[in-house]
């Protein structure tokens, strides 16, 4: 006959196991729904100043902006939160791809997945030269589904068509 030690350790494997196949059938469940989730964001102003630190003049962009989002089909039952963020991307003769994360937010429920706000950019935005003037960007929103088994899924919008003044204050 086998112990009592035996006895718990065969169903303390059989429920472990158990309980592995559940999560693994459960993320692959989730893995059917296809979001279709919509953003836009409206720049109310873009100012440019200049800052000097230490002999060096740093151009700082500020921005007010609405910014509009419907993420409520990123959320399943297997949906634990959603983290998003909005990014200037732009590129520079030495990088094909420069990102300035200019908001973020953690949504953490399909209730306040549908959202508009007013901000400005929470990051600065800052050029080092003059080298942004009159510079096209990207506003690309990111996010990343944080499951609660399973793998994350990371996906973005790209909204083109945004510009830098030319002049700086």
């Amino acid at each position: 006959m086998h112990s009592y030690g035996y006895r718990a350790n065969a169903v303390l494997t059989f429920s472990l196991t158990l309980l592995a196949v559940m999560c693994a059938m459960a993320s692959l469940s989730d893995n059917r729904n296809s979001p279709s989730p919509s953003a836009h964001v409206q720049l109310r102003s873009l100012i440019l100043n200049v800052t000097s630190f230490h002999r060096l003049s740093l151009y700082v962009v500020s921005m007010a902006m609405n910014i509009s989002a419907d993420l409520q089909s990123l959320f399943t039952w297997n949906t634990k939160q959603v983290f998003v963020f909005l990014a200037a991307e732009y590129r520079t003769p030495k990088h094909s791809l420069n990102q300035i994360s200019l908001w973020d937010g953690i949504i953490p429920s399909k209730e306040h997945a549908k959202f508009w706000i007013h901000t400005s950019n929470k990051y600065r935005f800052i050029d080092q030269g003059s080298n942004l003037r009159g510079k096209e960007f990207n506003l690309t929103m990111h996010w990343h589904v944080m499951p609660k088994t399973g793998k994350m899924f990371a996906d973005k919008i790209v909204m083109p068509g945004y510009r830098l003044p030319e002049e700086y204050r």
